[in-house]
């Protein structure tokens, strides 16, 4: 009988540990979470300068293919005025 009223006690018990202990923690989780958003890991910091340096390697591209049909416009206008008489 005496057992039973022990296991009669401990089981909601149980519960109450596991409760205070959530609450115990939830502190230190939210500081916790708060750090990993307020810094940046080095695989984070290397993923953004990939991207980073990828972007400005296409802006390059871009830029060098205009600059390369202006190029060829220009040569072509150039062409066209050209006096055929000299």
């Amino acid at each position: 009988m005496k057992r039973l009223l022990a296991l009669a006690l401990i089981v909601p018990l149980a519960g109450c540990v596991s409760t205070a202990s959530h609450i115990v923690m939830a502190p230190v989780h939210a500081a916790g979470w708060t750090v990993d958003k307020m810094t940046t890991s080095q695989a984070e910091a290397d993923r953004n300068r990939g991207r980073r340096d990828r972007k400005e390697e296409e802006r390059e591209r871009k830029q060098a293919k205009k600059d390369a049909k202006r190029q060829r416009e220009l040569e072509k206008q150039q062409g066209s005025y050209a006096d055929p008489n000299s």
